[in-house]
């Protein structure tokens, strides 16, 4: 792969610690939430920052195909990344997506999210290891 860009992120402390990339837009404490033994919510942790990538680029991922049907859309994404332990012993993830793209028939919103479900990179990174579960939704 040629990288057309390369993010950089360095985490100390973990899961109760502090993030900060290399141009210093995200600089910030992490924590567990208070589901996983944290004190209380008020910080972000991991799965709040993945699901927050994951939406946000599966949302470039259906632009970029309903684009290539001469389709203006402006959808919504909402993802939820749980976090469980893994039969046999670790810990894994599965990720819920909430799609709706309003503005265009049902079966043509479902498409548009399954062609942007084979092109988008945290979905290719995903498929196989976890589960990933879409809702399609259109006004």
């Amino acid at each position: 792969m040629e990288a057309k860009y390369t993010a950089e992120v360095t985490s100390t402390g973990g899961r109760t610690g502090h993030i900060k990339s290399s141009d210093g837009i995200l600089d910030f404490e992490v924590r567990p939430p208070k589901a996983m033994g944290g004190q209380d919510d008020s910080h972000t942790n991991p799965e709040q920052l993945f699901a927050a990538g994951y939406a946000a680029c599966f949302g470039s991922a259906v632009n970029h195909v309903a684009l290539l049907q001469k389709l203006r859309v402006n959808p919504t994404i909402t993802a939820k990344v749980s976090i469980g332990d893994k039969p046999g012993g670790g810990f894994m993830l599965a990720v819920e997506m909430a799609v709706n793209i309003s503005g265009v028939e049902l079966s043509i919103a479902e498409d548009i999210v399954k062609q942007a479900h084979q092109i988008c990179p945290y979905s290719n990174a995903t498929r196989g290891n976890v589960e990933v579960t879409l809702t399609v939704t259109s006004d």
